[in-house]
This record gives C-alpha cells, structure tokens and sequence, in this order.
C-alpha cells in the first residue's frame, strides 16, 4: 500500500513568479537553518562521534521529499517507497535499517529521524538528519563487527516506525531500544538531538512561510530544483561525452583474508541524460564490506562531485535527478541482498569518490583529482577502566581518523584531513580527559603524500598510549593497494598499523581487526594513507619544497622525488637540482595518465615483504552472485 499524506487543507498551492532576491532570501535562509541544524546537534549530543567529529547529516526537503539542502541526497524517497501507512500532522519517523528505506541510510548505526512539516492543514516541507551512534548491540563493542555474515550480527535494526504519532512520543518504543546497547545514554541523547536539530528546521521553514506566504515558500523550493536542474544539464552536455569511459578501483580486503574486491563503473551520455553503470562489479562479500548504494544518494555524489569540480557557485540539490541514470547489479558489493552485512561499507563509500575523479577526469584531465578519498579511518577501543577510582566503570570510544586529501588541479591536498568536509578531528584533550589512553604522537607523516607539481596530502601518525587494557576494533583500507597518483603524480603511500608492546616489542596488525587485546602500557601506532600527486613532480617550485622540509611535511630524502637537493642549512642548492631534475627527466618512463604503483598480482606477489602482512587471497563468490560480477 502507497504512502498516505493525510491533509486536512486540499487547497492546491499557487504557482506564482518568484522574483530574484525572494529566492536568494530563501535559499540562504534554508542554507542558514541547515547550519542552525548541526549546531543544534553537536551542543546537545553526548557521543564523540557526533559531539566532537560531526558524524551525522541534515536534510531540508520540499514537500515530496527531494532535498533543497543537505549533503547525503534526499532520505525520504526510499523511505516513502517503502511505507506502508499514513503521515499526519504531528508524526514524526524513527529508523535505522538499510533495507527499509533502499540503503538511504547505509548501515544500522546511523539512526535517521523524519519530520514532516504541516502548516495549516498542509504538507510544506520535511526535516530530518541522520547520526552515527557509537554502539547499538551486536557482536562486538561498537557494534561493526569485521567478521559479520549478516545484519543479524551488527546489533539493532530499527524498522521505519512513529516515534511520535499525532504528537504523542512513543516512550515504550525507545525504552526497548535503548535496551539493546551497549551505551544507552549516548544513544538517548544523541536520539533526542536527532530530534531538536528536526525540530528547528521545521519552525525555520514555518517562520519563512509566515514571512513570504506558504505559496510563495513552496514555489520558491521548485524554482530552486529547477535551476539546479538547468545547471546540471548544462554541466553534463559540456563533460561528459557519449563515447564510453569506465573505471575501476579496488577495496584491498575484507578483513577474513580475501581480496581485494573490485568496484567498476562505466559513464557514457545518452543525448541530456548520463548513464553511470557498475555492471563488472565483484559480487557481494560474505563478511561486511559490502556498500548498498542507494541510486539517488549516488546521484547525488555525482551532482557534488561535478558541481565541485566545474562550478563550485552551484548550490546542489535533488533537482537533477532525472538527468541521470545510475545502474547496480543486484547481490554486487554495492547492491547485497538481504540479509548481507553491512557495516564495514565505509571503505566503499569512500571508494566511490575516487572512482568518480577517475571517471570524470578521462575526458578532461586537467580537472582531473588524484586518489585520496579512499576510506575513513575507524578506531573503537573498550573495556572497563582499571585506573585507581574509577571503579571499574565501562568505557568505549568511537573515533574516526583521517587520510591525505589528493592532489587536484589547483592545489595541493590537505594533509589529514575528512572524506567529508564538515568532519573535525576529535580533539585530544577530549580523549585524554574521557579516556584511559594518552596521545603520544599526532602529525601528518611525512612524505606520505604522493609527489607531483601538486602534493598529495599526508596521512596522520597517530600513537595512543592505553593506560588501561581493553580490546580494539579498526577499521581502515588502502594497506594494499595505493591511492594514486594523476598526470604524472605519483602515488601516495598505504597505510600500517602497528601494535607496540610495553616491553618494546612491535607487532605489524591488519588495518580491518576486531577484538585486539590490549594492555596498559601499549602504544598503537595508527597510520593512516597518504593522497596521490597531481601531476609532474619536477614543475613543483624548488622554494617550496625546502619548506616543506622546515614544516617536515616532506624529508630531505623525499625532496629527491622532486628532483630537490638541499644544501647543509637546508636550502635549494640551484646547480645539483637542475642536474637531478635533468637527470630525472631524461630517463625515467613516460608517465601514465595514472599511476597506482603496481599491478594487482605484483602488489600479491610483493605484499609480505613489503607490508608485513601476508596479501589477501582472491574472493571466493557464493554461486547465486556469481553472476553479478558478468
């Protein structure tokens, strides 16, 4: 049964023209109250993760649910397909399960709130926002476990349900599932800022439509899409050609032993219309790596991504959708079938960036960005306290780290910086004070950057010293394969992971673990990946390379991939540079529009001896998904 939007008022919204700086007032109107709904969230949340990084994501929509403002795309179209009764004033929707609203939401640690907005009888707008919580049940302290083979593994999923109905808030219904985990009041409070950020969008939207008129309101949100549609449409007929391009990336592992696993895609236009398809993407994987990617949330990321690289004045919204048709093979990595694991998805969701640059950039290779995206560093550790007076009391920690950002066209890549740009980093003082650990070390690891006339951002060195024992979880990619580099840049380096003893004993561990026991005293050496480079290495200005040095972002040593030599008080020594770059110049290889290091099998071949960990054997498919990967 349809979705059924009770409206007690079924007077039709007028059409009416709305002039220039109306839609202006009103656009950055929404865009303010988007702002209003983050900050909303992170003063009244409790966890980390949301408190502290922002891991969570606002939506303002129109009334049929397509976003006006957000990041992520509209939630609320695969929500509505999927609901089955009515949505009246006063209701407000509470889930978090992937397979009810067609991977809108991508793993069950991410609980999304929906608020319809009425006004006088009338539906105008939705609110919602979505956040990580840090745990929800499941078989292992923060509830992502590497080794599930099915959702029933990663703790509760919550089905699309009236956490207020009519105005009345379903207090039995929260007391169940605060009961499933681990952290029951993080999760009530960082639910009710889910709630509050919902709440303060709604009366932004009815404060605007006082101002201007409901009509005007609701027309000014379709002018809106339709612009973006326009833009879009001129974006895509000027980039993307109707000759084929396709590329391809890989996720090195799955965290059991098998991989790596590869994502395809190829792009052609079709006339106004771009096709996006993955048809030679692997199969599902049986443990939880697999991404269910939703069409539109990918539309979206195409949107951004083109908006950001060729008119970054553009404010993206679901106004473009129908330009694009997107393609996923079921029971492939990015489409599993019911019940697949799911939590381990962030490796493909980070992925994708990376295969859009590469996709976007064949057919103009000066906006070309080089591979850094990649993945987003996950660390949980949890235990109880064993520190004098702390009575043993539970702790867990949820973090996320960050890689190097790539080279692009116009600049250098941030070193440690998010996949997502409203991301912070968990300060450490934050850690120190709530947790038995110590920061010893945090700082971008030099020459981990791919080299290039632009520099790939550097990963992160982060040391925790743990003055209590526990037992950690990590997430995290590229350790096998190499964020590449672009127009001659050259790759940027993987990231290790390195268990440290009291004794001083040192372990090489696997970026994707679960429980890891640790001691007091231990250090865990978390490295993360570096951003390829952006083009030639030897156009980079020699003057800035010897600051780099001074900022030890780059070594002496790592200078030379410059072509770079130093003198003893640290400064370029013009004659022997000029010689090392002719040097350079005259004998090594052409270079490949891109460069990834080595070839799968020499990266197996060579993986041992070069990571410390013995590669991943090729994935073995169960035989109903075999087909997917044809």
């Amino acid at each position: 049964m349809p979705t059924t939007i009770i409206e007690t008022n079924t007077t039709p919204f007028g059409n009416p023209t709305i002039d220039p700086v109306t839609l202006d007032i009103v656009e950055n109107a929404l865009r303010n109250a988007r702002v209003e709904m983050d900050a909303t969230l992170v003063r009244t949340a409790m966890s980390p993760g949301i408190r502290e990084q922002g891991d969570a994501f606002p939506l303002i929509a129109d009334r049929a649910g397509k976003m006006i403002v957000g990041q992520f795309g509209s939630f609320i179209g695969g929500f509505l397909k999927s609901w089955d009764g009515s949505i009246e004033d006063g209701d407000m929707i509470f889930l978090s399960d992937p397979y009810s609203c067609e991977g809108a939401i991508s793993h069950s640690n991410d609980w999304l709130v929906l608020l319809p907005v009425f006004r006088k009888g009338r539906l105008v707008a939705w609110t919602a926002m979505f956040g990580h919580q840090s745990d929800i049940g499941g078989k292992v302290a923060g509830s992502m476990p590497i080794d599930a083979r099915s959702i029933f593994e990663e703790g509760v999923r919550i089905p699309p349900v009236k956490i207020y109905r009519k105005g009345e808030y379903n207090e039995d219904l929260i007391k169940l599932v605060m009961h499933q985990t681990r952290k029951p009041d993080w999760c009530a409070a960082d639910l009710n800022a889910l709630i509050a950020s919902c709440r303060v969008a709604a009366r932004r939207v009815d404060e605007m439509c006082e101002r201007f008129g409901d009509d005007v309101y609701v027309a000014a949100t379709q002018a809106l899409l339709e612009r973006n549609h326009r833009a879009m449409k001129s974006l895509i007929e000027s980039s993307v050609g109707e000759a084929p391009v396709s590329f391809e990336d890989y996720i090195c592992d799955d965290g059991v032993g098998y991989g790596p696993y590869k994502i395809k895609c190829a792009m052609w236009r079709e006339g106004g219309r771009v096709i996006l398809d993955f048809a030679g993407t692997d199969p599902q994987s049986q443990a939880s790596i697999n991404f269910y990617l939703n069409e539109n949330m990918f539309k979206m990321f195409f949107g951004i991504y083109m908006i950001m690289v060729f008119d970054p004045q553009i404010m993206f919204n679901d106004g473009f959708y129908d330009l694009i048709d997107v393609r996923i093979p079921e029971g492939s990595l990015l489409k599993p079938v019911y019940p697949a694991a799911l939590s381990g998805r962030t490796h493909a969701l980070g992925r994708i960036f990376d295969i859009l640059g590469g996709l976007l950039g064949q057919r103009a290779p000066e906006f070309l960005c080089a591979a850094g995206f990649s993945s987003s560093p996950h660390l949980m550790f949890s235990g109880t306290d064993e520190r004098a007076g702390k009575a043993n009391e539970w702790f867990q920690l949820f973090q996320i780290g960050f890689g190097g950002i790539p080279g692009r066209p116009f600049g250098d890549g941030a070193d440690g910086h998010s996949l997502w740009p409203g991301f912070t980093n968990v300060p450490n003082e934050f850690l120190e004070r709530y947790f038995p650990l110590r920061i010893e070390k945090y700082e971008a690891l030099a020459d981990s950057g791919g080299a290039g006339q632009y520099r790939g951002g550097n990963g992160i060195h982060m040391t925790y010293r743990f003055l209590s024992g526990g037992t950690v979880s990590i997430h995290d990619d590229r350790w096998f394969t190499y964020p590449w580099g672009v127009n001659g840049g050259d790759p940027g380096a993987r990231a290790r992971k390195i268990l440290e003893k009291a004794d001083g004993t040192q372990t090489i561990v696997a970026n994707k673990l679960d429980r890891l026991t640790v001691e007091a005293g231990d250090q865990l050496h978390f490295i993360t990946w570096g951003g390829g480079g952006w083009g030639d290495p030897l156009l980079r200005d020699p003057a800035l390379v010897a600051l780099e040095v001074r900022q030890r972002l780059v070594s002496v040593e790592g200078a030379r991939r410059y072509g770079v030599v130093l003198d003893i008080e640290g400064k370029v020594d013009d004659v022997a540079t000029t010689n090392l770059r002719a040097h350079i110049a005259a004998t090594r290889p052409a270079a490949p529009l891109f460069n990834r290091g080595e070839e799968i099998e020499v990266l197996r071949a060579n993986c041992l001896a070069e990571t410390g960990l013995p590669a991943p054997q090729a994935p073995v498919w169960a035989s109903r998904f075999a087909e997917a990967a044809e």
